[in-house]
């Protein structure tokens, strides 16, 4: 299982932590495996069209969080062609047990109250995604809210990062179906080459040590625990290679000396 970043849930938790992976630079793996987790889906149609829109895109792994609506004869019907990605559906009483096996989470969003968060848009998830197929994660899970309300601001908490489709309108909205459907197309280059060479360039622990460490750091900075700044720190450590690790660690401890604190976790 991967990190999560969705701090101080890491610290509470450490199964939400960076565990580390049990690979050899000379293993291969499949390009990162990704699993569209829809939230709470309530319309049938909309699960049907989804489950079409992956398998026209090279995608088959859907997972529903507290829904049976794959099961209704309507998503049945509009899933035309898709039926096994139907069939295949992983359902999960909440979204946090859907993520648990989960390495990075995006959160997709149409509103415009994430100050706290950097938004990104669906070719820069593909960017990431890409990258992090090579350095890290087996597992990446975008998700989706229910129709009538989309993520919670709990539930984008879960998120490591944040995506939303740019509209020229902001009403109508796209529904459910539509924005499966252009994630799915946007990220299907991830379905193009079946296997890279797996490189990892993340070391686990000293990133979780980072995390802690920044977290103390914060602390004695009179930081409110989940600022926007503390949030944006932990969202960019997350995409940090290990070269990078090792120079925030060495930054932390020049401000620890700076500021007189009592070192955090170290490397």
């Amino acid at each position: 299982m991967g990190y999560k970043i969705n701090h101080p849930s890491c610290l509470a938790n450490p199964k939400l932590c960076f565990e580390g992976l049990p690979f050899s630079p000379s293993h291969f793996i499949e390009i990162m495996k990704l699993h569209f987790i829809l939230v709470e889906p309530a319309v049938p149609e909309n699960v049907g069209a989804a489950a079409r829109a992956l398998k026209t895109m090279g995608f088959n792994r859907l997972r529903l969080v507290n829904s049976r609506a794959h099961r209704e004869p309507a998503a049945q019907w509009l899933a035309h062609g898709a039926t096994e990605v139907l069939n295949q559906v992983v359902t999960f009483p909440d979204l946090s047990s859907a993520l648990l096996d989960i390495d990075l989470v995006v959160g997709t969003s149409a509103k415009k109250r994430l100050a706290k968060r950097e938004v990104y848009t669906p070719d820069r998830v593909l960017h990431i995604l890409q990258g992090r197929s090579a350095e890290l994660s087996s597992n990446a899970g975008l998700v989706f809210g229910p129709e009538s309300r989309g993520l919670s601001g709990e539930e984008i908490d879960l998120c490591d990062i944040v995506s939303s489709i740019p509209l020229a309108q902001a009403q109508p909205s796209l529904n459910l179906g539509q924005a499966v459907m252009l994630y799915a197309y946007e990220l299907s280059a991830l379905t193009n080459d079946r296997k890279i060479a797996f490189v990892p360039d993340q070391d686990s622990e000293q990133l979780r040590a980072l995390q802690k460490r920044l977290h103390h750091l914060f602390l004695h900075l009179d930081k409110v625990p989940g600022s926007a700044l503390e949030q944006w720190a932990f969202e960019r450590t997350a995409l940090a290679t290990t070269k990078d690790i090792h120079f925030l660690h060495s930054l932390c401890l020049s401000l620890e000396k700076a500021i007189s604190v009592i070192p955090g976790p170290k490397q």
